[in-house]
């Protein structure tokens, strides 16, 4: 992955056309960058961010900010249930609860993934599956 002016962008591998491509993930709107190396691939995010930024400013649009903090969850009743009692449990708010949990798996899954791909062994594994 990579970041620039809060915009995530993930990366792939084309074998064909032998060039790292990518898109921004953070949008509704699509942003698509290609390079043949790692400066390349992140120089062409940078213009193609600047560019978005710069026709919404043109169009005198506001641009999507990457993630507003707002989230529509649909847990069923049961699931919202037990999710409110557990927050009732420790004497906290739903709303307080669930931030904390999100945070505690967002958080473990960074740990997790960071752990994988700094894995010679593993990244090795990983480049091999079909």
């Amino acid at each position: 992955m990579i970041e620039y002016k809060g915009y995530t962008g993930v990366i792939d591998f084309d074998p064909e056309l032998k060039l790292f491509t990518g898109h921004v993930v953070d949008l509704r709107d699509e942003i698509y960058f290609e390079g043949d190396s790692v400066a390349a691939l992140e120089a062409s995010m940078r213009r193609a961010v600047d560019h978005y930024l710069e026709v919404c400013h043109t169009r005198g649009e506001e641009p999507e900010r990457p993630f507003s903090g707002k989230l529509n969850v649909r847990l069923g009743s049961d699931l919202h249930r037990a999710a409110a009692l557990a927050a009732a449990s420790v004497g906290e708010s739903l709303n307080n609860w669930l931030i904390q949990v999100v945070k505690d798996a967002a958080e473990s899954g960074q740990a997790k993934q960071r752990r994988y791909s700094a894995s010679p062994k593993r990244r090795g594994a990983q480049r091999n599956r079909g």
